[in-house]
């Protein structure tokens, strides 16, 4: 019995195949479109937009200071220097 392993063809994935190919070309074109058709709606949310990304970063950023410090643990001598 005789096999032939280099014959066979691995799958490629679907962002490597022409479908993946054409439905970005259309996604760009349609990104292009809403953007020069709805720029002045978008520039004029653009204030609010910074606004709403100020507690976004907020809850974002701080999210590695949920067990570093100290506070409420009662070892305050520790964290403040001594009294």
């Amino acid at each position: 019995m005789k096999h032939d392993y280099g014959m066979h063809e691995i799958p490629s994935g679907f962002w490597r195949s022409r479908y993946a190919v054409g439905l970005l070309v259309i996604g760009a074109v349609a990104g292009y479109f809403l953007l020069t058709e709805h720029t002045a709606h978008v520039l004029g949310a653009l204030p609010y937009l910074l606004f709403l990304a100020c507690p976004l970063m907020h809850l974002f950023m701080h999210r590695g200071h949920s067990g570093n410090d100290e506070h409420g643990t009662g070892n305050q001598e520790n964290s403040h220097g001594p009294r």
